[in-house]
């Protein structure tokens, strides 16, 4: 495929209403994503640590430095799509939070970049940051792990 071919996709998926396309042939396979803005935004999923699983607590989860007990309190922020997590907006900038910040709904906790991307995670929840569970410029799965807020 050729770069105006894609060029020509991508267009036509920002002008779309769709927030996804596929494209195969053969061995090739593009995968483009449109960043979405407001209510149809991807939001991180607020897991809360009491409802993990027994067997889950037995072994560290991906994004979990050193294999956390699932039983600690609060709610975890997990990633909302597969990615490289960034605790700061650039390279010589503070961290958006750090351990002990208070954080409401709509605080930016990280990014995600995808694709070129750079998509804002927020917090979702109010609260105290107890935990950064994955450590910067790390490559990050859907649902992964990224902060623990009580």
């Amino acid at each position: 495929m050729e770069l105006e071919q894609i060029k020509e996709l991508m267009s036509c998926l920002e002008e779309s209403k769709l927030h996804k396309l596929v494209f195969k042939k053969g061995d090739f396979e593009l995968h483009l994503e449109k960043e979405m803005v407001g209510a149809l935004a991807p939001r991180p999923r607020m897991v809360p640590a009491e409802t993990e699983s027994a067997f889950q607590s037995e072994a560290p989860l991906k994004g979990e430095r050193g294999g956390h007990a699932a039983t600690a309190p609060g709610t975890f922020v997990t990633s909302p799509m597969v990615g490289t997590f960034y605790a700061s907006p650039g390279p010589d900038q503070p961290s958006f939070v750090k351990v002990g910040d208070r954080v409401d709904e709509n605080t930016v906790v990280c990014i995600v970049e995808a694709m070129k991307v750079m998509n804002e995670v927020k917090a979702g929840i109010s609260g105290t940051v107890a935990e950064i569970l994955t450590d910067n410029a790390q490559p990050v799965e859907f649902g992964t792990r990224l902060l623990r807020i009580v």
